[in-house]
């Protein structure tokens, strides 16, 4: 697969990354919709596949940052099948509204199996990923404009998520049921 056409799909890959927690960011600042700890897991293992991409992009596409997005997937699925089993057996209610009749961790695992899948092709196709003697041309490639729109748009997400995480838990544990932040809520009153 030539340098370009990979550094375009890492692009586009790290976009639908930036899609997806911005989508859980946006409901989280609209709707008030607070994410448990699993659910901050679960970010946690789409900024780490998304650090795989990035790392692509800035540095040029090796095995080695691929590995990086399969891992922080892997991590991420089974923190999203953890909360899925959890919320699986009857009687013991959900966290979150539905989207299209899933939760979001129930997305969120379906998300994680695809980047693991996707990743695994590009694999497959990117043959020239440790060649030196790539006489093409397109080694000295960059990320293009749209590569780095990827990477200002992730490192802004990731800022804001660090931002409203440490906002929602302070410097302790994340409450279970989050309902307010802990660093906005106002100071308990001493009689």
């Amino acid at each position: 697969m030539l340098r370009t056409l990979s550094l375009r799909l890492n692009a586009l890959g790290l976009l639908a990354i930036v899609g997806v927690l911005a989508f859980a960011f946006v409901d989280q600042v609209i709707h008030g919709d607070l994410p448990c700890p699993l659910c901050l897991l679960q970010r946690v293992g789409f900024v780490l596949a998304g650090f795989g991409l990035a790392l692509n992009l800035a540095c040029g596409p090796r095995a080695s940052h691929y590995g990086v997005v399969i891992l922080g997937a892997a991590a991420g699925g089974v923190v999203a099948l953890r909360q899925v089993l959890l919320h699986i057996v009857p009687g013991t209610g959900t966290y979150g509204e539905p989207l299209l009749g899933l939760h979001f961790y129930s997305w969120a695992a379906l998300l994680f199996g695809l980047i693991i899948v996707g990743t695994a092709v590009l694999l497959l196709f990117d043959g020239g990923l440790n060649r030196s003697d790539d006489r093409s041309g397109d080694q000295s490639a960059g990320p293009g404009r749209l590569g780095l729109l990827a990477l200002v748009l992730f490192t802004l997400m990731v800022l804001a998520n660090i931002l409203s995480t440490g906002l929602e838990c302070g410097l302790g544990l994340c409450p279970d049921n989050p309902t307010n932040y802990e660093w906005l809520a106002p100071p308990p009153r001493t009689p």
